[in-house]
């Protein structure tokens, strides 16, 4: 049947954000699948910033990358990278063109939203081994109790030792948990506001139940067995949890989801779906016309700030060892190289969810299963804390993705007036770089279990890909 004028002329003229999942070749499907499966190895080995930094340390590694430290000169194709304190990576290939006409960066953020605890966490009521806590990120905390949860992290003692401690992830394992209140005697608690119905001072961790075994008249034996256990596994005492961070992360593996295995359910995938498709993409950037960066950095969740957060100067210092490596000393030289630099701030954004369509407008709203999110401002109600990326720019990029086929849909994350969020593009902007969100949908944002497409997380590799060549 042919097409008439108007459905000719409305394919021509209509943005249409197309299911992506319709006409793939089975070659296509076949890479969608193989580095959905690749990214969920990496999800499951890499649940903390610390452990995402070393995993992808780890990677570069293999791939022909150095420590920038091992370099005296910087050339066309040399491949570095710089580690900031355990939780931050900077990774760069050398490109043709001078530094100073700009970079080609690609950040994304490595912490997502976490219990962590107190530094004087352990305590015991009613017999029972109990852990303080301290939330981290935007979380709904209802959502974090009666749900299996693993430790990770470490502890330095006084004279520098470092403990590192992983419990929950192997099968054999122990693992966590925060108990709530069963609904029989629950009904006070039903009464509060779905945002108090957990507070911050009841999400205390379940860490034992069998006391010490002794004759003595001791008080406190079960937090005495439990601090009795981690002295003859670790070594530590009580007060070596002054100087340590412990965060409990979901203990879930992640999985494909759905009859037709088209999506995927896992932890933290704000952002590490982005670190991993940057740091994918900079493996296979050989010889570009610009120097390509891939960032890695924290604290994105908390405000950006601290010293492994993109506030940070250390960045700064990174471009600074590159331009001088490759023989440029110029006082000016590092703003002149922000000033020409075009990034992608790599962050997700908010999927359409069936379940609460209220919260969301149909127009400018990111679907799973349609490409990338590419967001041109972000901020809250009127563009508060915003980024805005400039028209030209955003073409610039259009025209990127349209030219190997990577899918993209423009997107603001939910109703005007109904919230909104920021991502680190405004700590690029204002180091005068050019820059616009690129990232993947997620249903569930912030959730102990978030939910993407595996077309969308193959999108935005191949994306970032061309981004840097």
């Amino acid at each position: 049947m042919e097409k008439t004028d108007g459905k000719e002329l409305k394919e021509k003229l209509f943005n249409s954000k197309a299911n992506g999942w319709k006409n793939l070749n089975d070659e296509e499907l076949k890479n969608i699948f193989q580095y959905a499966d690749e990214y969920m190895y990496y999800l499951n080995t890499s649940k903390t910033e610390k452990e995402i930094v070393q995993n992808s340390k780890d990677i570069l590694l293999k791939n022909g990358f150095v420590d920038i430290s091992e370099k005296e000169k910087l050339e066309v194709g040399d491949k570095v990278f710089y580690i900031n304190r355990q939780r931050c990576l900077y990774a760069a290939v050398i490109g043709e063109k001078e530094l100073e006409e700009g970079l080609k960066v690609i950040a994304a953020h490595c912490d997502s939203p976490r219990i962590d605890l107190k530094q004087s966490p352990l305590y015991e009521d009613a017999e029972l081994g109990m852990l303080k806590t301290h939330y981290y990120g935007g979380i709904k905390k209802y959502q974090w109790t009666n749900i299996p949860l693993s430790m990770h992290g470490y502890i330095v003692k006084p004279n520098g030792e470092k403990v590192d401690i992983c419990i929950g992830e192997k099968d054999e394992d122990p693992i966590f948990t925060i108990s709530d209140l069963l609904p029989h005697l629950a009904a006070e608690q039903m009464e509060r506001k779905l945002k108090d119905g957990v507070q911050g001072e009841e999400l205390n961790i379940l860490a034992g139940s069998i006391p010490y075994d002794s004759e003595d008249d001791v008080s406190q034996k079960v937090k005495l067995n439990i601090l009795k256990l981690l002295n003859d596994t670790y070594g530590i005492k009580e007060v070596d949890f002054i100087s340590s961070e412990i965060e409990f992360v979901p203990a879930f593996k992640a999985k494909s989801l759905g009859f037709d295995h088209s999506m995927i359910a896992g932890y933290g995938q704000d952002d590490k779906v982005c670190c991993y498709a940057a740091l994918r993409a900079i493996l296979n950037t050989n010889n570009p016309q610009k120097t390509a960066v891939c960032v890695i950095t924290d604290k994105e969740e908390v405000g950006f700030n601290g010293i492994t957060g993109m506030f940070t100067r250390i960045f700064d210092t990174f471009v600074l060892e590159l331009l001088e490596k490759t023989g440029n000393i110029k006082s000016s030289a590092l703003d002149r190289t922000f000033s020409n630099t075009k990034a992608l701030s790599a962050d997700v954004d908010a999927a359409y969810n069936p379940n609460f369509s209220y919260a969301f407008e149909k127009n400018n709203t990111a679907y799973l299963g349609k490409g990338m999110s590419l967001v041109k401002y972000t901020g809250s109600r009127g563009k508060s804390g915003a980024s805005e990326a400039p028209a030209e720019f955003v073409a610039e990029v259009r025209s990127i993705f349209d030219s190997v086929g990577a899918k993209y849909q423009a997107c603001e994350l939910g109703r005007v007036d109904k919230g909104g969020g920021g991502t680190i593009a405004l700590t690029l902007a204002n180091r005068g770089m050019e820059v616009v969100d690129v990232g993947v949908p997620v249903m569930g944002m912030h959730s102990p279990y978030e939910i993407t497409s595996k077309f969308d997380v193959y999108q935005a590799y191949k994306g970032y890909q061309a981004f840097y060549k």
